[in-house]
């Protein structure tokens, strides 16, 4: 459904060009991800982790088109969605691709009525000409989020932060998509409401046939969505694995470092935590090598010198020098 190969993006943030002449300094890019390329197969769920600032977001507007990307290719359901050619085809294409966005405070027009929200996709991409034909839809889109069809008459401050989100989640299925990219959909919500909202997304996936790309920082939540789970730093995928074979025997330092921070009641006492060390570099000016190499304790010259290229080993994908040279 989804294929993305070799993804690149770079922005330039060097300083105002007066000000490098005076200071005499060059120009200065940031590599926010760097050679990514995953594949999510059809009503499957893909899911990207990892610490702020890793490229989550970053990769996730490049695959919808709000961000082009540097460099690489993104396909979806068998059309490229970067390039100039095809512009015709992509441009019929954007119906079947939306967006969940994180802050369902921020992501709904406060001045507009739920019905004219969930209208304008059906107008955006002509599913329905007139504006009394759409109130069928309206209703059914509220009902399928669990809402009620006299909502459609409220403004979105008369809403949950839940309920907003579910409004924003009809929305995002009103022109029937095929593909939705879910932008950490309920980190800004109460625990008991993230329950609530990943159900209800599992049950449309199931009912609707989606494909997801979920990305989030909650490796609980991803062990509860995803059927294959990517885990990024500094903008390179380090491990790609299965969420149970991930959380059970996870291969790469840093996949090993994350799930040492979670809290786990069953596993006090039973096995030795490794501490979080150092903080994550920066992406202007990244270390030689391996990105993670000045935090992993199994580093040798290698790792500060050449950068590991995601390999399959056994039932995962890691880009790990160590693993490669049987050290780990």
């Amino acid at each position: 459904m989804v294929m993305v190969e070799g993804l690149w993006c770079q922005f330039d943030v060097s300083r105002p060009w007066l000000n490098r002449i005076f200071n005499r300094q060059g120009r200065a890019t940031l590599t926010a991800v760097a050679e990514v390329s995953f594949a999510i197969p059809q009503r499957k769920t893909f899911a990207l982790v990892g610490e702020s600032g890793s490229g989550k977001s970053t990769i996730a507007k490049m695959v919808v088109g709000l961000i082009p990307p540097t460099r690489g290719n993104i396909s979806i359901d068998g059309v490229a969605m970067t390039g100039k050619a095809d512009a015709a085809r992509r441009q019929q294409h954007r119906r079947r691709i939306q967006m969940i966005f994180q802050d369902p405070y921020a992501s709904l027009n406060p001045r507009w009525r739920v019905r004219r929200i969930l209208a304008e996709p059906l107008r955006v991409f002509g599913l329905e000409k007139d504006r009394s034909d759409s109130e069928p839809r309206i209703q059914e889109l509220l009902r399928l989020v669990g809402l009620d069809a006299a909502d459609a008459a409220k403004f979105p401050h008369e809403f949950s932060g839940g309920q907003r989100q579910r409004i924003a989640i009809a929305r995002a299925i009103a022109a029937e998509p095929a593909f939705i990219v879910c932008d950490e959909p309920t980190s800004a919500l109460d625990v008991s409401v993230q329950a609530q909202i990943l159900n209800l997304m599992r049950d449309l996936q199931e009912r609707l046939g989606l494909t997801y790309l979920f990305i989030s920082h909650n490796l609980a939540v991803v062990r509860h969505m995803a059927s294959d789970i990517g885990v990024l730093y500094l903008g390179r995928l380090v491990e790609v694995a299965p969420p149970n074979e991930l959380f059970d025997r996870p291969r790469h330092p840093y996949t090993q470092m994350l799930l040492d921070a979670v809290p786990d009641l069953e596993a006090i006492g039973s096995r030795v935590r490794r501490p979080i060390e150092g903080e994550a570099a920066n992406p202007i000016n990244p270390p030689s090598g391996c990105p993670f190499h000045p935090r992993c304790p199994y580093r040798n010259d290698r790792c500060k010198l050449e950068i590991p290229q995601l390999m399959q080993i056994a039932d995962r994908k890691v880009a790990c020098h160590g693993i490669s040279e049987g050290r780990l």
